[in-house]
């Protein structure tokens, strides 16, 4: 067999990256015992766009027999240890290998460089659109080295028109160009080229050889020739994205106008273009079948549109990331797809045929009345330490016991990285990975129905991030093209604090379908109730200036907005829409009056009328008739995730007056208890935000680690165990009575309501025809004498000391301590049966021993009631163990554990008890 049979043989074997330069060098080959010089050109293959500012490299190398990036020079982000690039002008940059590469690195003997790679980031990084894609550039062996220039690998290139093959050496000698095993070209020098027109479709080898002083080396590229595009009809029955004719075949349909050819690319066909996986052309339509799958079995797939332009199928409902999978715990994702390491790059999607139906237990359910609702906004990330759809689920008990009726989830679906608000999307059909498998969102869904909880998730419609296909498909350089028929080619917003992400065009008849595809998809395919959309301001092509927050009358945007409502409404009449809004009135009580719920920040108000600030703290807008609304479909909050917390802020700067301190723990979870009376059972749909029932107090700004302050987007710990804090679980009570007053007595949707909410002491009234209800609070620091007027005379009951009054007189004189609160109601309220999970009383009534306490390597647990279920917690909320074994006496090892405090749950029937362990 000759040399280069030989060597074409070898090469069937090896799998091709589709890999483009993005950079020069000089020289044009370089070696490790050499300096080089890296030119990098800003506006050409760069996400930075065109750039003048300063630039510094993030900087390693790949070793033989080694992964990853080894040698790296200095920390990310610290401009002082890595290297600083030279701007030469007109947005390129140079960098300077020297004295030569291994010394750059701090090669050590014997490593074998084989590459170096660069991410180029601008000087304080905050974004992703702040530094480039991994960059490569190949180091050679020394001597004799050829290397093909033209065509680039992977490159899938026409029929019938001519190609240039360009390979160059890096000293004299004899050259040749082969194609497979066909001379194409043959001189002596450094350079050599030729031309050739392919007449069949297929794959093929260029090789290039030089031979010098009995020397050979050789480089080769593999590129694909295709055929025409097939134009043919897809059945109409194929919708965008993914379809499943049966359990053993897919056919996939990609919406793609103006594009040429597309391949399908896949673990069904290792990756590689291949005649039978060029999809059809229907139009703006490309389509293809793939017959003989396996039933049940995942397939890793992309699209390469115009051999140029990879991307993940944008309806797809599950993607890998070969960034951020790698840390999704298999606790959480179980047998987690892996990503095709080696064989493609960039995220793909994943189709399976065959799946099984999941089992719906409510398939009829009805959200509650919007007077009733009470919402509770949710972020999934921070709500448990598991940061799971399936541990909310476990978490339930604690929702219903606090009485609401609606769980908002922030962004679930696909968004970049994972530790993320998820306001960064990218796959607006795919849940996230990071929080678990797509069914255990479902189970949590279908669990919430059957407590009679409806769902509502949080949808970012006015942007996408550059991972998102409808951005990638219509770029140049990480900006959009006029031709992406989805996005603008700028956001119609100048103030810089209203620009994120990639702007949708809401006047593009493809953005109206693509926004109604992914409602519609989520209430049928999860049956969720509704949608939270985030900042609908967004939602037009009007333009406002760097110092507008775009609150002005848009009646375009009215118009986008009311249209994409009634489409939800044409698919699901109770469905809840949701509105992030917070524009002038007149837009806002417009939208409103249109059924939609509006939500109404109300921070700054709570806020101050927590801290004793009575000048500032006017509730009033909490009322929808303040605003000249039709309905109460004001979602009026104190909080949401997008505001510091009150219990935070009240013990920095509560005021005072003697011995009453707001800045006191106990004193300011009272203060929120006040705020909850005039929260929750004011006219309409009200909100939570996530842990405001207990009294929260870490600031938003807390960097994970606890040590920094300026960490708003960082995960904060769940803190489960304020639960053994006897007055924050008060809290609890109080917000979670008050919720079930709310959805249980028609009085308190009554719309005969009668408000004071600006002064000192505040008060409001409900009326029907049943009963008469007063609520009346002193938000000063000092005792306050005020005289109420009550509704009607005789038996009044107070709703929290259990007790009753005789009212002679309508006209009452009260005097109220600083922060005291009273519900009166001519009708007895009942009062709930209200249970938290670590109820101090609970302790006290059950025969329970932990010992020895402190213990060092085993504790024991007794009781003379059967315990079924163990489960031990960090004082951070980490399960550090559990037990399912039954019995009255159980034995625990604890000696990996680190010294402090933990939380032992025991489960007892349908109780759980809590108590301290204490480590040493």
């Amino acid at each position: 067999m000759n040399q280069l049979k030989y060597f074409f043989l070898t090469l069937m074997l090896a799998i091709p990256l589709f890999v483009e330069a993005q950079v020069t060098t000089e020289p044009e080959l370089p070696v490790a015992s050499q300096s080089v010089t890296i030119t990098f050109n800003s506006a050409e293959e760069s996400r930075l766009g065109y750039y003048t500012g300063d630039l510094y490299a993030h900087t390693g190398v790949f070793i033989e027999d080694s992964t990853g990036w080894q040698h790296v020079i200095g920390d990310w982000g610290v401009n002082a240890e890595q290297p600083q690039l030279t701007h030469l002008g007109s947005g390129i940059y140079e960098l300077e290998i020297t004295p030569n590469i291994n010394s750059f690195y701090s090669v050590k003997e014997g490593e074998k460089v084989l590459r170096m790679a660069f991410v180029f980031r601008k000087e304080n990084p905050t974004q992703h659109s702040d530094q480039t894609d991994d960059l490569f550039v190949n180091v050679y062996e020394e001597g004799l080295v050829v290397n093909i220039s033209q065509p680039t690998d992977g490159r899938i290139l026409p029929l019938e028109q001519p190609v240039t093959v360009s390979a160059s050496s890096s000293q004299e000698a004899d050259l040749t160009l082969f194609l497979n095993q066909t001379l194409l070209a043959e001189n002596t020098g450094t350079q050599i080229s030729a031309n050739y027109t392919f007449v069949e479709s297929g794959n093929y080898w260029l090789i290039a050889e030089a031979v010098a002083d009995e020397e050979t080396d050789r480089d080769s590229v593999s590129v694909y020739i295709r055929e025409v595009t097939v134009a043919e009809s897809k059945p109409a029955a194929y919708r965008k994205g993914i379809n499943y004719p049966d359990d053993t075949s897919a056919a996939l349909v990609l919406w793609a106008p103006q594009k040429e050819f597309v391949f399908v690319l896949g673990d069904f066909n290792n990756w590689q273009p291949a005649s039978e996986f060029q999809m059809k052309k229907d139009g703006n339509f490309f389509w293809l079948e793939i017959p003989n799958l396996e039933a049940g079995k995942e397939y890793a797939f992309q699209y390469l549109i115009d051999g140029e332009i990879r991307i993940a199928d944008p309806y797809t409902e599950k993607i890998l990331d070969p960034w951020n999978d790698q840390y999704i715990e298999s606790e959480t994702y179980p047998d987690l797809m892996a990503y095709p390491e080696g064989k493609t790059e960039g995220i793909a999607s994943v189709l399976q045929p065959g799946q099984e139906e999941f089992n719906w237990q409510v398939i009829d359910f009805q959200p509650p009345a919007k007077e009733k609702m009470v919402i509770y906004e949710l972020l999934i990330r921070d709500f448990t330490e598991e940061h799971s759809y399936k541990a909310v689920r476990e978490k339930l008990d604690y929702l219903e016991d606090l009485n609401i009726n609606v769980l908002e989830l922030m962004p679930v679906n696909e968004f970049e990285g994972n530790e993320s608000w998820g306001y960064n999307p990218s796959f607006y059909f795919a849940p996230d990975k990071y929080y678990g498998p797509k069914n255990e969102l479902k189970k949590l869904i279908d669990e919430c129905h059957q407590r009679g909880i409806a769902v509502v998730i949080d949808m970012v419609l006015n942007h996408s991030y550059g991972q998102s296909p409808f951005v990638q498909m219509y770029m140049d350089n990480w900006t959009i093209t006029p031709d992406n028929p989805w996005y603008n080619e700028m956001s119609n917003f100048d103030n810089p604090n209203l620009r994120w992400g990639y702007d949708f065009n809401h006047e593009s008849e493809a953005t109206k379908e693509l926004v109604d595809s992914v409602n519609s998809f989520w209430m049928n395919e999860y049956k969720i109730d509704g949608f939270r959309f985030d900042f609908t301001k967004g939602f037009s092509n009007t333009p406002y200036s760097e110092s507008s927050w775009g609150s002005e009358y848009d009646a375009a945007r009215i118009a986008n907005l009311k249209r994409m409502t009634d489409e939800i409404k044409s698919r699901k009449e109770d469905a809840i829409v949701i509105f992030e809004h917070l524009a002038y009135n007149s837009e806002e009580k417009e939208l409103a009056d249109h059924g939609i719920l509006m939500w109404g920040n109300m921070h700054g108000r709570y806020l101050q009328a927590a801290r004793g600030n009575v000048l500032e703290s006017d509730l009033s807008e909490a009322i929808y008739s303040e605003r000249n609304w039709n309905g109460p479909n004001l979602v009026s909050y104190p909080e949401s995730h997008d505001e510091q917390r009150i219990m935070y802020q009240i013990k920095l700067d509560g005021f005072s007056s003697g011995d009453y301190n707001i800045k006191n723990q106990q004193t300011a979870l009272d203060r929120i208890e006040l705020n909850a009376l005039f929260h929750l059972l004011l006219p309409g749909p009200k909100m939570i935000w996530q842990f405001g029932e207990r009294g929260y107090d870490l600031s938003i700004n807390r960097c994970e680690d606890g040590i920094g302050n300026d960490c708003r987007l960082d995960p904060k710990p769940p803190y489960w165990h304020y639960l053994n804090n006897s007055n924050r679980t008060d809290l609890f009570r109080v917000m979670a009575k008050l919720n079930h007053l709310k959805q249980t007595y028609p009085v308190f949707s009554s719309t005969d309501f009668q408000h004071d909410l600006s002064g000192t002491v505040k008060s409001y009234v409900y009326a029907d025809e049943n009963n008469y209800v007063l609520a009346v609070g002193n938000f000063g620091i000092e005792e306050e004498e005020t005289e109420i007027t009550f509704p009607t005379t005789g038996k009044w009951h107070r709703f929290f000391t259990k007790d009753s009054v005789q009212i002679e007189n309508t006209i009452q004189l009260l005097t109220l301590a600083p922060g005291e609160y009273r519900l009166y109601s001519t009708q007895k309220l009942a009062q709930p049966d209200i249970s938290t999970e670590n109820a101090a009383k609970k302790f006290q009534k059950e025969n329970i021993s932990i010992y020895p306490n402190p213990a060092e390597d085993v504790v024991t647990v007794s009781s003379e009631k059967p315990i079924f279920k163990i489960e031990i917690y960090s004082v951070s909320g980490k399960l550090m163990k559990q037990m399912n074994k039954p019995g009255s006496q159980l034995k625990v090892s604890i000696g990996d554990y680190t010294s402090g405090i933990y939380f032992v749950h025991i489960f007892q029937g349908k109780n759980r008890i809590t108590k301290k362990l204490v480590v040493k």
